[in-house]
């Protein structure tokens, strides 16, 4: 069994097509074949099947993809045991915008400057999918914002309480009870289904009857979302840290409100394997100390920010 052979089916696992896997692993589509063949051969059963015209994993190759990335992890080990302290290759990370935009930034500018020779391919998607596709090994990291979990197959850190503050325009109500009683028909602007903090909030209105209230605006981005608020259509249930530098700015107003959400935090999942690469650790240890020192930050300025509207 060769392990270029292990990588070209977890290529083809990774795009979906054999055509996809020749582009991207610079061969031809005969020979990504030959590798599949080789392996069915060596295994004794068919890795993928056809159904519709799209092709499916077969019970075996579902069971090989875990296997296969313990023995090539452990190959990779086996390279990297005589540059046990350089820090090279490809790390790849999956986050949601809210986290990308507000918290990631920063951390993999420093990444990229303290180590040139990792390739870091970001990619966003909602929370569900990142969790989908670190289990498949699409990615190495994963960067959820949920509320608490447990999960037995990933090395899990619990980041940060993401305080999720109701905001509306700067000359809006300076209460969301003024929202809740007003006849016109407001509109509750928000992302795409399956963000984790929209699910709170609507299940919220329809615990408490208030969810024909509103009408939703569903948009493309935070970034639209919060200019759409600040044009004063309505309103938008974020996380601060996204709304933190136009709240400072004065853009935009933090309403008050009685309303006692579920606490939602921000998460980082790495896939329990036998041997992290060293990009991966370097990874994940600049984002625990930066997320510690950030915080800070944030926690001393909602505290201010409390304080001085029950004032």
């Amino acid at each position: 069994m060769e392990i270029r052979h292990l990588k070209t089916f977890l290529t083809i696992v990774e795009i979906g097509t054999y055509t996809g896997a020749a582009l991207k692993l610079g061969y031809t589509q005969s020979t990504i074949t030959s590798h599949i063949q080789a392996l069915e051969e060596e295994i004794g059963g068919e890795l993928f099947t056809y159904i519709k015209r799209n092709l499916q994993l077969t019970h075996i190759g579902r069971e090989l993809i875990s296997l296969a990335e313990d023995l090539l992890s452990t190959h990779e080990q086996i390279k990297n045991m005589r540059s046990t302290n350089e820090v090279n290759g490809v790390i790849k990370v999956a986050a949601p915008e809210s986290l990308t935009i507000s918290r990631l930034g920063q951390i993999i500018k420093e990444y990229s400057l303290k180590y040139p020779n990792v390739k870091l391919i970001l990619t966003n998607g909602t929370c569900g999918q990142n969790q989908i596709d670190l289990m498949s090994g699409r990615v190495d990291v994963a960067f959820m914002v949920y509320p608490e979990i447990e999960l037995e197959k990933c090395i899990h850190y619990s980041l940060a309480e993401e305080k999720i503050v109701i905001v509306s325009s700067n000359d809006g109500p300076n209460h969301f009870d003024n929202y809740k009683k007003s006849k016109f028909n407001h509109f509750f602007i928000t992302n795409e289904e399956g963000c984790s903090y929209r699910t709170m909030f609507e299940r919220y209105l329809l615990k408490h009857g208030m969810h024909n209230n509103f009408q939703t605006m569903e948009l493309w981005s935070i970034e639209a979302i919060k200019q759409i608020v600040m044009s004063g259509l309505g309103f938008a249930a974020l996380p601060y840290i996204t709304v933190k530098n136009e709240v400072e700015n004065g853009k935009l107003k933090v309403l008050t409100h009685s309303e006692k959400f579920e606490p939602i935090y921000s998460h980082m999942l790495i896939k329990k394997k036998k041997w992290l690469s060293p990009a991966v650790e370097a990874f994940v240890e600049l984002v625990l100390n930066s997320i510690i020192e950030t915080k800070k930050g944030v926690t001393c300025r909602i505290q201010e920010m409390e304080s001085a509207q029950q004032s």
